[in-house]
């Protein structure tokens, strides 16, 4: 690592306990820091990401936010999912204290080569990709940030020479103050978060932030088919390569097919790498057919665009389930791809009463159900031999679940239950 002394001596209060809150005060902690984390919740899961730290080494607070904590630091780093109003950083504000985020820390930290892929969807294929592409040309490479590990979690691992390859979401810009990669990628832009952004403005603005740092010696990958992108990549000051999904089955493809450009890594490389490619885990993915039904997992879809897309790549009639938590989105514009291709909608969560709105005029049944097992045994009792019903939410996960991972997997689970059954039955 560089930087090895930056955060050595210094009072280092981590708010947030998720994944990359623990990472981070594990990190600082071995680099000498005095670390504070606190977290708003006290449940059984917080609990259980406090006991992966050393009560002796970490001082853990649980529960509430102390306003003498937050002054007694000299540094605030925020995880992702702390809205920018908490307490902590209006505290933190108000007294000077500097506020970061975890993946700003680890970049002070980063010796590796950095590319970081951002955009309302295809960030995690998109990553992927690089990473299995670097591979195959033999560079050692790290994929995390907002997949797999965090940034923190990995940084002390990597060497100069090496690379970073990073998913990086509108929140975790929101806290960058230095964070500066080779390869910044804006994948697309559309109707996303606007639970926690006024509008597309400051959801675009977070998203710009990705090259703020960037000068002539760097690289900007956008999205040509996205005219708003288009223009605002006239802003950075490093070299600008465009990719459009023209002649591409899969528009995340002519992305991977720049940056290895960039990269110079062959051809040959990343088209076997795009040949063997399986897609990844809860992005399209089929879990299995019964009575010529077949069940796809598409949980990474958080978005209507997602869903969108995903409709429009399924060659069947579909009975779709959606929901979740709102994030301010419109979902009729899904309303075009769906008709004639939905029969059957089976809305979930906290958003089924605004999505039933919105779908409403869609010219299909909309009927809502009380959790995903239930959404599932409905979509099956709708479902005739050729169908597909496709889980697809529109919306994050956190009203009934952990993450998009944990629902796909619940999901995956119910569906399995339901085929073991049937093969009970007509076995």
């Amino acid at each position: 690592m560089r930087n090895v002394d930056y955060f050595k001596g210094k009072k280092v209060l981590v708010v947030g306990l998720a994944r990359s809150g623990v990472a981070c005060a594990r990190l600082l902690c071995g680099l000498g820091a005095e670390v504070t984390v606190t977290d708003i919740k006290d449940d059984v899961r917080t609990r259980q990401a406090a006991g992966m730290l050393d009560p002796h080494k970490v001082r853990i607070e649980l529960g509430s936010h102390n306003r003498d904590t937050v002054l007694r630091a000299d540094l605030v780093v925020v995880s992702p999912g702390v809205p920018a109003d908490s307490l902590c950083v209006k505290w933190a504000h108000e007294a000077g204290r500097p506020v970061i985020g975890e993946v700003e820390a680890a970049a002070i930290l980063c010796p590796a080569r950095i590319v970081a892929v951002t955009g309302s969807n295809g960030k995690t294929t998109v990553t992927t990709l690089i990473g299995k592409v670097l591979e195959a040309d033999k560079r050692k490479v790290f994929v995390c940030g907002n997949i797999g590990n965090p940034f923190c979690g990995e940084v002390e691992k990597m060497g100069p020479d090496e690379f970073a390859v990073l998913e990086i979401s509108s929140f975790q810009l929101e806290t960058i103050k230095t964070f500066k990669p080779e390869v910044a990628l804006i994948l697309n832009l559309t109707q996303n978060h606007l639970d926690r952004y006024p509008g597309m403005r400051e959801y675009l603005d977070a998203k710009k932030r990705i090259f703020m740092n960037q000068d002539r010696g760097d690289f900007l990958v956008v999205n040509a088919d996205d005219p708003v992108l288009k223009a605002v990549s006239s802003e950075a000051l490093s070299k600008v390569i465009f990719f459009s999904r023209y002649g591409r089955a899969n528009p995340n493809y002519g992305a991977v097919e720049a940056v290895a450009g960039i990269l110079g890594v062959s051809p040959q490389v990343y088209e076997k790498v795009f040949a063997g490619f399986k897609g990844i885990e809860h992005r399209m993915e089929e879990v299995g057919e019964t009575r010529g039904v077949t069940f796809i997992n598409d949980s990474k879809a958080t978005t209507a665009d997602s869903a969108v897309w995903a409709i429009s790549n399924i060659k069947r009639p579909v009975i779709l389930i959606a929901g979740g938590r709102h994030k301010g989105i419109d979902y009729r514009v899904i309303l075009k791809e769906a008709e004639g291709k939905v029969k059957y909608a089976v809305l979930i969560g906290e958003a089924r009463d605004i999505i039933a709105s919105d779908l409403g005029a869609g010219g299909f049944p909309v009927v809502k159900a009380a959790s995903l097992e239930e959404a599932v045994t409905e979509a099956y009792r709708a479902a005739g031999p050729g169908d597909c019903v496709l889980f697809s939410p529109m919306c994050s996960s956190y009203d009934m679940f952990t993450d998009y991972e944990q629902r796909g997997r619940v999901f995956k689970k119910i569906v399995a239950d339901l085929l073991n059954r049937e093969a009970l039955v007509n076995g």
